[in-house]
């Protein structure tokens, strides 16, 4: 196997080669004044199963046309089979159409990954797991729940039940991610969860409007669980409408952090305890902030690509 990155975060790439003990293939990625990329294949791939790291994250249009190339240049070097490993998947919100007009971004993304070439496609926490069924190619879908489960029961230090503590889905879309999470934290499905109503703005992005909670998080421990946070302004009211309904404090586990340039300052400065979250999407110095703990995936991606290697 040869194990490719990306330029959209080479260290997570690193990683997940150091645990597999394999080199990273040796690539040539030129970006020009004019916006444009090239990618140039240095190492001999063929008939090798060739394997691409590479989030599609902001520019997401960016590293998006990087992954085409990278397909396509492995193809023409007749490369046995060409696995996309995409830790952060680029428009999977974007996956029906809202309002009368809108293209289906998610669909379009998902064609132009199959006519490219890839054999396969791996990603992790995908927004809607409903999405899996439009590719028509092998297609793998990892959770980091359990991995973040683990985490913030370990960070609590404390005797952990459905008394003390109250898991949480921010919108109805979430329930499934929440009740998973949930399972792995508790070790058990026997437990209420709390569910919050949420209506999106259609019209303005990255605006919502938390308008209920249904659920006992009085004198709790609260854990919100989501798949991404952009903006901070869904979690924002999200965290003061359950101190409001008597939660003891509020912590986060999400799986991406796709941060908008205020965010950072926006989720410091709210009364939110601790954030967790992976590193799916590199992670900006600037974007670094001392209620966030990253955890890295490099052990659930090196454990898919274990097969693979001869």
């Amino acid at each position: 196997m040869k194990l490719f990155s990306g330029t959209a975060n080479p260290k997570l790439s690193k990683e997940v080669a150091s645990l597999l003990k394999i080199p990273l293939a040796e690539a040539e990625v030129i970006r020009f004044a004019n916006s444009e990329v090239r990618v140039r294949i240095i190492d001999k791939v063929k008939n090798e199963t060739c394997v691409v790291i590479q989030p599609t994250s902001n520019p997401t249009d960016t590293n998006l046309m990087e992954l085409f190339l990278f397909c396509d240049s492995l193809r023409r070097l007749e490369a046995k089979k060409v696995i996309g490993i995409i830790p952060y998947f680029g428009y999977a919100r974007q996956d029906i159409q809202h309002r009368m007009g809108e293209c289906v971004s998610a669909n379009v993304v998902i064609r132009f990954l199959e006519s490219i070439g890839f054999s396969k496609i791996y990603t992790i926490d995908l927004h809607d797991e409903a999405t899996e069924g439009v590719f028509s190619i092998p297609f793998r879908n990892i959770s980091t729940l359990k991995i973040l489960a683990q985490k913030t029961r370990n960070y609590l230090k404390e005797e952990v039940t459905s008394k003390k503590v109250a898991i949480i889905s921010p919108d109805q879309g979430g329930i499934e991610r929440a009740r998973k999470f949930g399972e792995y934290f508790f070790g058990t499905c026997d437990f209420p969860l709390v569910v919050m109503e949420k209506k999106r703005d259609l019209v303005r992005i990255h605006k919502s409007r938390t308008l209920s909670l249904y659920g006992d998080v009085r004198g709790k421990t609260a854990i919100l669980v989501d798949d991404m946070v952009i903006s901070g302004s869904t979690l924002e009211p999200a965290i003061k409408l359950c101190l409001e309904r008597g939660a003891k404090r509020v912590i986060a586990a999400i799986a991406h952090h796709d941060f908008s340039t205020k965010a950072p300052k926006i989720i410091q400065d709210s009364p939110l305890e601790r954030i967790f979250t992976t590193n799916t999407i590199l992670l900006k110095e600037e974007f670094v902030f001392p209620k966030l703990k990253e955890i890295s995936v490099a052990s659930l991606i090196s454990e898919e690509l274990k097969s693979f290697i001869r």
